[in-house]
């Protein structure tokens, strides 16, 4: 059984790419003539998804019209942040509208191709409540690092600097509805600060390296060569 149900985090500034695409949401820029959006959706229909949830806010009006119209055969609804919860607040909200006891959330502005029946199969297997999707990189200081423990239990998080290789959060997760909603977690906090990296060594999180196609469009160097890698 794959995992049916996915929530997309779409609601970011996208500061960083301003200079390249001023006036709009980081998820609508364009890459290889379509929003940078369509790439993700479809890659994860195809992995199995049928339902998406849109966690938006900035500009999301741009997010929804686009997605209206070029995916209206889609199952999806739109959370919509009144003010940025950061990633967990985010998730948190989009949480309360899952239908599914579990769910894989992703960034709306990262193609990772992973295998999405893989993650759901080792997720259910070792009754996680968090799963990691981890992408193998050489030469980097943009990521930080995970090591894992050998049955793939998450051992540490390691901050960002240069590194000749490692495991990087790729930003795609397997989570358990009820157990994430149950931590009785704030607002507003960070997926990624205060519920992975300060609960790991108290909740049964895991991480599954995948090594397949990976590019974050955050910066505009690597949205140039999104452009350049995702054409024809």
């Amino acid at each position: 059984m794959t995992i049916k149900e996915c929530i997309i985090l779409a609601g970011g500034l996208g500061t960083r790419l301003r200079s390249a695409v001023p006036d709009l949401p980081k998820c609508m820029a364009p890459v290889a003539g379509k929003p940078f959006l369509s790439f993700v959706i479809d890659h994860f229909r195809k992995q199995g998804v049928e339902k998406f949830i849109f966690s938006l806010g900035y500009k999301h009006e741009v997010i929804q019209e686009f997605l209206d119209t070029a995916y209206a055969d889609c199952s999806k609804q739109y959370v919509i942040e009144q003010e940025p919860l950061g990633t967990g607040g985010a998730i948190q909200l989009a949480c309360r509208q899952a239908t599914e006891e579990q769910v894989v959330i992703l960034n709306g502005d990262t193609l990772f191709s992973i295998q999405l029946p893989e993650l759901t199969a080792f997720h259910q297997q070792h009754q996680a409540h968090c799963t990691l999707a981890l992408k193998p990189m050489q030469h980097f200081d943009r990521y930080g690092v995970v090591e894992l423990q050998e049955n793939g239990a998450i051992k540490s998080f390691k901050e960002k600097q240069f590194y000749e290789r490692g495991l990087i959060n790729g930003g795609i997760y397997a989570l358990q509805v009820a157990a994430f909603l149950n931590e009785g977690l704030p607002e507003k906090f960070s997926f990624e600060k205060d519920y992975l990296e300060k609960r790991y060594t108290q909740r049964p999180m895991f991480g599954l390296i995948q090594d397949t196609y990976f590019i974050d469009i955050g910066i505009p160097e690597d949205f140039e060569k999104a452009n350049r890698e995702l054409a024809g």
